[in-house]
């Protein structure tokens, strides 16, 4: 089943000629092409009879596809193309699972279906992006929107220097970025989106903090300060995409908006708008996910060194029990259930059993491992060569894959 979203579909069709097997003669067509995007509640077989594919033609496509690709993750919105050839056969199928990657539906040898998930095709290049906070541009978002950027460039500076400035509430007018980012570009559609961001430098009221991007031998790719020193943290600055404001602090005697009587308050209230993503803070296991009393819909991670993480008043939950997350995995969204005035989420932190205060708690926990010494001669070679193209002015090209 697909995701819930509406969506108008933008269904156009067309004939294309086709030759006739035994002469090898241009005939009338009759092969139609269908390009559309997926409604709410559709499935895979639901387009494909909508289409007035046969029956067992629609059997077969929906079981080599499920072989390749889990249906259930199909979304609405996203667009398809489709070949029908004459008595309801189909010809070819493709869908765009992501901004990566197609599933496609052909005839294989012996004229039977075929499934298989492949790249989109791209171009990639690097680019330098620069902007500027100002009164027009007051925001991180902002200034990168006035550049030409779209917010999720934004998002991925956020992710890598929040550990170091607070987007919020320290950005002022004069800061600046500059940051080297590979851009990828689809020949008929053109920009498809980022890739990973290779350095990037903020200054920010006249301090300088720069990152850049390395993998060490056998682990994964993380960011950098020119020392070697690792800008992640072993928790998020926050659970939220962006720093968040927050409207209701840690405390151990607070009158309560709802009740009306004082009690405590063992987390910190963010202000989000309902259905913003929620993230797990640390790697760590699912203990429970579900709903919760007063707390509504709440997810409550166990994290390394006797931390535990909890989420409460969600909208939708995105994880189980018992399952591992990553750090900025989606385990929720913000909602307003249980004993809540509005959308916000209620976040809580503890260690070995005790609640504690999660601003203080984030802001004491120390930076991921550095730079092994058998690897700093290479990191600095990456260093260097990532500054360099920090500061150059034409887009390198790459590969196209």
């Amino acid at each position: 089943m697909f995701a819930t979203a509406a969506c108008q579909p933008a269904r156009e069709t067309e004939s294309l000629p086709v030759a006739s097997r035994a002469a090898d003669i241009a005939l009338a067509s009759d092969v139609t092409v269908v390009t559309a995007r997926v409604t709410t509640g559709a499935t895979l077989a639901t387009i494909l009879q909508a289409e007035r594919l046969a029956a067992s033609e629609i059997a077969t496509a929906v079981r080599r596809a499920s072989a390749v690709f889990d249906l259930r993750k199909v979304r609405a919105a996203q667009p398809y193309r489709l070949e029908r050839g004459p008595s309801g056969t189909l010809r070819h199928f493709e869908y765009e699972i992501d901004g990566d990657r197609q599933l496609h539906i052909a005839r294989g040898d012996g004229d039977d279906l075929v499934a298989h998930v492949v790249p989109i095709p791209k171009t990639r290049r690097i680019e330098r992006v620069e902007a500027r906070i100002g009164r027009a541009t007051p925001s991180l978002v902002a200034a990168l929107e006035a550049a030409g950027e779209t917010i999720d460039l934004a998002l991925a500076i956020a992710s890598i220097l929040g550990g170091e400035i607070d987007f919020s509430t320290e950005v002022q007018a004069g800061d600046r970025v500059a940051v080297s980012v590979e851009k990828q570009f689809r020949p008929s559609a053109g920009f498809a989106g980022y890739g990973p961001i290779l350095a990037v430098e903020f200054v920010n009221a006249g301090r300088r903090v720069t990152a850049v991007r390395y993998a060490p031998e056998g682990g994964s790719a993380g960011y950098f300060d020119e020392r070697g020193v690792s800008l992640r943290r072993f928790f998020l600055a926050s659970p939220l995409k962006f720093q968040p404001v927050v409207t209701s602090g840690f405390s151990r005697g607070r009158l309560h908006p709802i009740l009306r009587e004082v009690r405590a308050h063992l987390g910190v209230d963010y202000k989000a708008p309902a259905g913003s993503p929620v993230l797990a803070v640390a790697d760590g296991v699912v203990v429970s996910a579900g709903t919760a009393g007063a707390s509504g819909r709440m997810v409550h991670l166990r994290h390394a060194n006797g931390y535990e993480t909890q989420y409460l008043h969600l909208s939708t939950i995105a994880v189980h029990a018992g399952a591992r997350v990553r750090q900025g995995d989606l385990i929720g969204r913000v909602g307003s259930t249980g004993l809540a005035t509005g959308p916000h989420l209620d976040y809580r932190v503890k260690r070995n059993g005790a609640y504690i205060n999660p601003v203080a708690a984030h802001r004491s926990l120390p930076p991921a491992d550095p730079i092994p010494k058998a690897e700093m001669a290479a990191f600095v070679r990456t260093r260097d060569r990532a500054l360099e193209e920090l500061t150059a002015t034409p887009p390198v090209a790459l590969a196209s894959h």
